[in-house]
């Protein structure tokens, strides 16, 4: 179960964080690749590393997720390598925190960007291709701050965009269903990567953690692996519209 061997896995944000874990994930069960990022120079370093280490194809593509040319230039680029795509992650955020009263227009217009409009655009480009082969799986990741709010880190524009994440997920599942194509939605909790590792690490934070998450700790890197492998794979050709928190129960309570 849940082999990808054969498949064609595009992978956003993938020069860092969850991005590069989620390819190598992808790469272990054995999809072919193509990551994409701004930092050139490190997708080629990932490439070099997946395909010694797992012999698949990888194919590293500069792309800024904001903006509709890079993408249009980076999906024809994957379908005249691979000739389709059977899976997209959409990987690739980053933020701006304020509160609603001190929020900046610049600074909501970023994270709105970054976080929300880039996965629209991602999709919109990727499942014209899934379509062509009536297959396809998207995967978006969000956040748990998509689904509540919070009380520590005034980041209203993070919440907002994770949160319209969530539905546009939802949105896209309905209309794709009846075309192979299936679209769910992973919401992490606390794990650290270079965005948040200055925030996770004070120890105000490590206190707040245990005290609200319920397994007292932050994620550990290769535990969203499973829920993005299993959201991949033909085994879940039934799950469509699903949000999955992966968060230590942060959300259950």
């Amino acid at each position: 179960m849940f082999n990808l061997k054969g498949k064609v896995a595009v992978v956003t944000g993938a020069s860092s964080g969850l991005g590069v874990q989620m390819a190598t994930a992808f790469a272990k069960q054995g999809a072919n690749l193509v990551i994409l990022a701004r930092r050139f120079e490190r997708l080629e370093e990932l490439a070099k590393k997946l395909i010694d280490e797992y012999d698949v194809k990888v194919l590293p593509i500069q792309c800024d997720v904001t903006k509709t040319e890079d993408i249009s230039v980076a999906a024809e680029k994957a379908e005249a390598e691979y000739g389709h795509v059977d899976i997209l992650l959409n990987c690739a955020g980053s933020a701006k925190n304020a509160g609603v009263l001190n929020m900046t227009d610049d600074e909501w217009d970023f994270t709105i960007a970054t976080d929300e409009t880039s996965v629209f655009k991602m999709t919109r480009a990727f499942a014209a291709i899934m379509k062509k082969n009536n297959y396809g799986r998207i995967i978006n990741i969000a956040s748990m701050y998509g689904l509540v709010g919070n009380t520590k880190i005034p980041t209203i524009a993070y919440h907002a965009s994770k949160g319209a994440v969530v539905n546009f997920t939802r949105a896209t599942a309905a209309e794709l269903a009846t075309s192979g194509i299936t679209c769910n939605c992973i919401c992490p909790g606390y794990f650290e990567t270079e965005l948040t590792t200055d925030t996770l690490n004070t120890e105000d934070f490590q206190t707040f953690a245990k005290e609200h998450v319920p397994m007292q700790r932050y994620g550990k890197p290769g535990e969203l692996d499973a829920a993005a492998v299993f959201l991949a794979s033909d085994e879940a050709r039934y799950v469509t519209g699903v949000i999955l928190p992966v968060d230590g129960g942060y959300t259950c309570v």
